[in-house]
C-alpha cells in the first residue's frame, strides 16, 4: 500500500488549485509573516500613544504578496449568469412569448381605436406584459432596481435629450416687441365699441372722437375721412369684404356709407335711435346692433334698406359676426347673452328667433369670431366677471372646450396662417395672448400696453395683429408670419403645370 500513499502524496503537490498545506513554509513566507507581525505591533503601540483616527487609503497595497492572497480559505462568490453582447441570455428570455412572434403574421388592419386598445388589454392580460416590447432575443439582464430612497446625483446630466442638428424648433420665433406703434389721440375708452377695422386693400380705418382716419400702410400716408359735428362721435367701423365701401356707426343712431377711394358718403341709415356699437357685412347685407338690444339687417342696394328687425338682446349689443360662409351670425350683448342666427348669403327674409342663446358667460360677450379653417366654430370671450374663452360648434349647439384667460377678454382673432388665435385682454396685464388650437396651450404672450386692449384688427394677408388700447396707442404685432420654408414648398406647388390646364375652356 506503500506506492499508494507515495502516488497521493505526489498528486497533492502538483495540484495548483488549492493552496499547500504539507511541509515545512517557504523563506519568502516566514519573512512576510515576521514583517507583518512586526508592523501590527508597533502600530499597535503608537495608536495607543497618538490615538488618532487613520482613514484607509484607496490605493491597493502593493507589498501584499502573492501567497497570502492565495492563503486565504474564503470561497469566492459565484458569479451570477449574465450575458454578452453577441450571445443571448436563456436566463432573460421568454421563448413561449419569442415564438409566437416569430410565428405571428403581420396584420394591416383598419382598427379603431376602442377595438385597438381592446385587443392591446387582451394581450396583456393572456400574455401577462406587452408582447410588443417583448424581445426574441435578450442578450443582457436587466440591472437590479436600486434600494428604497437611493437618488442619483446625475439624474439631471442623464435626463437631458440631445437634439439632433437636422430637427427642427417645435415652436416658430414671435417678437415680443410690436413692429411699430402708432399714436392714436383721443380715442373712446369704452369697452362695447368697435372703433377699428382693417380693409382687403391695406387700409386700416380709426375712429378717434368725432373723426374717422384713413391709413394706408403700404405707403403710410394719413387722410382723414369724416368728422361729426355737436355731440355726435363715431361708435363703429366695418369694412365691408373685397370692397371699398365703410360702414361708419354713430353715438346718435345713423349709420353712415362711405366711399373711401373717392372720400365720399353714399348714404345715412336711419335704423336705430340710439348709438350702433356693432356692425358686420354679409354680402351686401350690413347687420347693425344698437344700445337697447336691437339688431336690425340693412340691404345697402335698395332704399328702402330696413329688411329685418330682431330684438332677442335686453340690453346694448357690443359684439356682432357673420361667419365667413354667411351661414351663420353671431350676436353678444351687455345682457351675458350670446346668440346665434342662421341666414343665408343674399337673403331676403331672416329668422327673428335666435336657433341657439348661450348663457353660459357670466359678464358682457364682446369677443367674437369665427375659425377660418371650421366655419361651423365659433370662439366667444366674455368680460371682467367671466374672463373665460369658450369655443361653439354651431352644427350641433354644444361647447367644444372652454379656457380661463385670467383678465377681461376684449377681442378675439383666428390666424389664417397657422392654427393659433390671438385673444386681447384688459386689467391686469393688457397682453395679448396667442393660443394653440385645439390644445389652447399658450404660445406667447404681448405686453407693451399701459392700459387695457380696446379691440383687435388683422392685415389682409394675416401677418400683423393690430391691438388699439385705451393708452392712445396702436401697436402692431407681427406675430402670425409665414414659414418661409411651406412658403417655397407652396410657391413650387402652385408653379407646376396640371395636366388639365391646357384642356379647360
Amino acid at each position: 500500500m506503500s506506492q499508494f500513499s507515495y502516488v497521493n502524496d505526489l498528486k497533492s503537490a502538483v495540484r495548483m488549485d488549492e493552496p499547500i498545506t504539507n511541509g515545512p513554509a517557504p523563506r519568502w513566507m516566514k519573512k512576510s509573516l515576521e514583517s507583518t507581525s512586526s508592523s501590527a505591533n508597533t502600530s499597535r503601540k503608537i495608536n495607543e500613544l497618538l490615538p488618532i483616527k487613520k482613514t484607509p487609503s484607496k490605493t491597493p497595497n502593493k507589498s501584499k504578496s502573492p501567497a497570502s492572497r492565495s492563503a486565504s480559505n474564503t470561497p469566492a462568490k459565484p458569479k451570477t449568469p449574465g450575458g454578452d453582447r453577441f450571445i443571448p441570455s436563456r436566463m432573460s428570455t421568454n421563448f413561449d412569448i419569442s415564438h409566437f412572434k416569430m410565428n405571428q403574421e403581420n396584420e394591416n388592419l383598419d382598427l379603431s381605436p376602442t377595438q385597438s386598445d381592446y385587443r392591446k388589454a387582451m394581450s396583456e392580460n393572456l400574455h401577462g406584459c406587452d408582447i410588443n416590447n417583448v424581445r426574441v432575443l435578450s442578450y443582457q439582464n436587466k440591472a437590479p432596481a436600486p434600494p428604497d430612497g437611493y437618488q442619483n446625483a446625475l439624474k439631471v446630466v442623464y435626463s437631458q435629450s440631445k437634439t439632433p442638428m437636422n430637427v427642427r424648433g417645435a415652436t416658430r420665433y414671435i417678437p415680443h416687441a410690436p413692429d411699430r406703434i402708432l399714436d392714436a389721440p383721443e380715442i373712446v375708452d369704452d369697452y362695447y365699441l368697435n372703433l377699428i377695422d382693417w380693409s382687403f386693400s391695406n387700409i386700416l380705418a380709426v375712429a378717434l372722437g368725432t373723426s374717422v382716419y384713413l391709413w394706408n400702410a403700404d405707403t403710410g400716408a394719413i387722410d382723414q375721412l369724416l368728422d361729426l359735428e355737436g355731440a355726435d362721435y363715431v361708435t363703429s367701423l366695418s369694412w365691408v369684404p373685397n370692397g371699398n365701401l365703410l360702414g361708419v356707426g354713430t353715438a346718435l343712431g345713423p349709420v353712415q356709407l362711405w366711399d373711401a377711394s373717392q372720400t365720399k358718403r353714399l348714404r345715412i341709415m336711419n335704423s336705430h335711435s340710439s348709438r350702433v356699437g356693432a356692425m358686420s357685412w354679409n354680402s351686401h347685407i350690413l347687420t347693425t346692433g344698437c344700445r337697447n338690444g336691437q339688431l336690425v339687417h340693412n340691404d345697402v342696394r335698395q332704399r328702402e334698406h330696413i329688411v329685418a328687425t330682431i330684438q332677442s338682446h335686453t340690453q346694448e349689443v357690443c359684439g356682432l359676426k357673420w361667419s365667413t360662409d354667411g351661414r351663420y351670425l353671431a350676436s353678444g350683448g351687455n345682457d351675458n347673452l350670446l346668440n346665434v342666427y342662421s341666414g343665408l348669403p343674399g337673403q331676403a327674409t331672416y329668422q327673428s328667433e335666435p336657433i341657439y342663446s348661450f348663457s353660459q358667460h357670466q359678464a358682457a360677450v364682446k369677443a367674437l369670431d369665427w375659425c377660418p379653417w371650421q366655419t361651423n366654430v365659433l370662439a366667444s370671450g366674455g368680460g371682467t366677471a367671466d374672463r373665460t374663452i369658450r369655443f361653439w360648434n354651431c352644427n350641433n349647439g354644444q361647447c367644444i372646450n372652454s379656457v380661463n384667460a385670467n383678465s377681461q377678454v376684449c377681442a378675439i382673432l383666428w390666424s389664417k396662417t397657422y392654427r393659433e388665435l390671438v385673444s386681447a385682454h384688459g386689467f391686469a396685464n393688457n397682453q395679448l395672448t396667442i393660443w394653440k388650437y385645439p390644445s389652447l396651450t399658450k404660445v406667447a404672450e404681448l405686453t407693451g400696453h399701459t392700459n387695457r386692449i380696446l379691440n383687435l384688427a388683422m392685415s389682409p394677408d394675416g401677418s400683423t395683429v393690430l391691438s388699439a388700447g385705451a393708452d392712445e396707442t396702436l401697436r402692431m404685432w407681427k406675430c402670425f408670419l409665414p414659414d418661409p420654408n411651406k412658403k417655397k414648398e407652396q410657391e413650387k406647388r402652385s408653379s407646376r403645370p396640371t395636366m388639365l390646364g391646357p384642356g379647360l375652356r
